[in-house]
């Protein structure tokens, strides 16, 4: 197993551990302590819940798809990358925490509701800048890169890839001071925005001999 193929499967754990644990902040109305129907909790006191969940689980499982092509690009990873990748694990892993933060103040009235989706969004923010330097760095690097993959057309995704996700997630940081239902929809407005491919695979150069590695499967 080759040192890429090794990373990329630890980081598939990792992100695949942090997109199931949202699902534990999903919890069944106790019975016996209902004030109502049960659709009128689900719906009513719910949808906090559900709508980070939603979100969150967008957000990471984009986040897995994007690795995913980042990788389909790279033959060899230094020491340098094998760090920035754990940071970028590393705020992952603290979206569930996130998550569950936002939907317990999503619906309050005071400064707590704008709290929770300020720490929200600098968690989502500090994933960019990790995931931003990732790209950036193997884009900078094209010893890195795998055969035929053109790196000048990596270099000019660097600005839709990276630079224009740090702008976005600055930007739910300012929503937040002043809305956090409204700063969840941006969240859940930029997941949709890299449900696209930014890298735009198009724009590489396909190599003619079958003996190139790139690309070795299907995104």
């Amino acid at each position: 197993m080759s040192q890429t193929t090794r990373t990329e499967a630890f980081s598939d754990g990792v992100l695949a551990i942090a997109i199931t644990l949202l699902v534990l902040d999903l919890h069944v109305p106790v019975r016996a302590a209902l004030e109502g129907s049960l659709a009128h909790t689900l719906a009513h006191d719910g949808w906090p819940t559900y709508a980070a969940y939603v979100t969150s689980f967008l957000v990471i499982g984009i986040i897995w798809v994007n690795h995913h092509g980042v990788f389909e690009l790279v033959d060899k990873v230094d020491r340098v990358t094998l760090f920035l990748n754990l940071m970028l694990l590393m705020t992952v892993v603290a979206i569930p925490f996130t998550t569950a933060l936002m939907a317990e103040y999503l619906t309050d009235e005071g400064h707590d509701a704008r709290t929770a989706a300020l720490v929200y969004s600098a968690v989502m923010f500090a994933m960019s800048v990790a995931f931003a330097s990732l790209y950036s760095y193997v884009a900078r690097h094209p010893a890195q890169l795998a055969e035929g993959v053109d790196p000048v057309a990596v270099r000019r995704s660097i600005v839709r890839f990276s630079v224009v996700g740090l702008l976005l997630y600055l930007a739910t940081m300012v929503v937040a001071l002043f809305s956090a239902q409204a700063c969840l929809i941006a969240h859940f407005a930029i997941a949709v925005y890299y449900c696209f491919q930014q890298i735009r695979p198009a724009g590489l150069r396909r190599p003619d001999s079958r003996r190139a590695r790139w690309p070795r499967r299907a995104a």
